[in-house]
């Protein structure tokens, strides 16, 4: 089951950092996607730079304007909206639907050619298919 975090402002990178953290502690989330403009590659922007998650630097890359998550069940979303409602004073809503892509799709194999096959499974559906490879997703594995 997928679900939408969809602020009524778009976040900056304290909040992001701080939201990310905390959806990361629940259990049962299997997936979660950031979308949201991109943030030009200048040393001048205070919003371009790295944030921390489960203790690993991630660069972020857009302004957040929606999260995507891939949850269990669906007794979650009372936990991720108390989460919301600490971070995100503003507002937001939480919309249930099918936002993630689970399995590969025709133009992922016309974008990457016989590449596809090395590319994990769990990457298809998390990133912009215009983007530089470089500038792909990047996967954080939980700590058992």
């Amino acid at each position: 089951m997928d679900i939408e975090i969809f602020p009524h402002r778009l976040l900056n990178a304290d909040t992001t950092e701080k939201l990310l953290n905390d959806l990361e502690e629940l259990e049962g989330v299997r997936k979660m996607v950031i979308q949201g403009e991109r943030l030009p590659q200048s040393e001048e922007n205070p919003e371009r730079r790295f944030i921390t998650i489960l203790g690993e630097k991630v660069d972020l890359q857009v302004k957040t304007g929606r999260v995507l998550m891939e949850i269990e069940e669906e007794e979650i979303i009372e936990e991720v909206k108390t989460i919301c409602d600490d971070h995100l004073p503003f507002g937001y809503n939480i919309h249930v639907g099918t936002f993630i892509r689970k399995q590969r799709t025709v133009s992922d194999d016309l974008k990457y050619g016989e590449a596809a096959d090395e590319i994990p499974e769990e990457m298809f559906g998390l990133t912009d298919q215009n983007a530089q490879l470089s500038e792909r997703a990047t996967i954080i594995k939980k700590k058992d």
